[in-house]
C-alpha cells in the first residue's frame, strides 16, 4: 500500500472581493477586533504593500457597514466577561489588550461596566457563583488566593475578602501568586 504524504500547496492570494467574503464569514463565526481580523487576513493575501492595501480596504468597508467596531466589541466583551464569568476588571483589561484593542477604548469599556461596582463585592459574587467558601487550611487559602488573582482581582481585594472571613493570611501567601499576564 502506498503512503500518501500531505503536502500543502501555498494558497493563492485572495482578491479583494474574496478577502471581504472571508472576513465577513470570520466575523459571522465570532466577534473579532480589528487587529485579530487583520492578523487572519494577512495569511490570505500576498505579502507587502499590495496585501496591506487590500486588508486596509476591507477593514474600511467593514467599519463603514458597522460589521467591525472595536468600541462595541470591547463593550460587549467586557459585559459578557463580567456577567457570565464574573471576572475582575484586571483580567478583562488584559484580555482586551491581548486582542489588540486600544487602551482608551479599553478604559471606556471597563469604566462603563465596572464603574459603579465594588471590586470586593464582585469577588464575593465570583466566589459564591463558583461555590467556594471559607478556606479551612493554609493550602486552601493559597489555592483561593491564586484563583481570585487569576480571575482578575487585586491582592488588596483578596486580602479584604479573607480578612472578612477572619482567615489568617501569611505575608508569603499574598506574595505567592503572580498577577495574570506577568512572567
Amino acid at each position: 500500500m502506498a503512503v500518501r504524504s500531505r503536502v500543502r500547496k501555498a494558497a493563492e492570494p485572495l482578491e479583494e472581493s474574496a478577502l471581504y467574503e472571508y472576513a465577513v464569514k470570520a466575523l459571522g463565526r465570532r466577534m473579532r477586533t480589528i487587529a485579530e481580523l487583520e492578523r487572519l487576513m494577512r495569511g490570505k493575501v500576498e505579502p507587502g504593500e499590495a496585501g496591506e492595501n487590500k486588508i486596509a480596504s476591507v477593514v474600511a468597508r467593514l467599519k463603514e457597514y458597522r460589521y467591525l467596531d472595536d468600541r462595541s466589541f470591547a463593550s460587549v466583551y467586557t459585559r459578557l466577561r463580567q456577567e457570565n464569568q464574573g471576572f475582575g476588571k484586571r483580567r478583562v483589561q488584559q484580555e482586551l489588550s491581548r486582542k489588540g484593542v486600544d487602551r482608551e477604548v479599553i478604559a471606556g469599556a471597563l469604566e462603563a461596566a465596572y464603574g459603579g461596582e465594588s471590586e470586593e463585592e464582585l469577588a464575593r459574587r465570583y466566589l459564591e457563583r463558583k461555590r467556594i467558601g471559607k478556606p479551612g487550611s493554609p493550602k486552601e487559602t493559597a489555592r483561593l488566593i491564586r484563583r481570585l488573582v487569576t480571575a482578575g482581582f487585586s491582592i488588596s481585594v483578596v486580602s479584604k475578602v479573607l480578612r472578612s472571613w477572619q482567615v489568617e493570611v501569611q505575608e508569603d501567601d499574598l506574595a505567592m501568586p503572580q498577577e495574570p499576564g506577568e512572567p
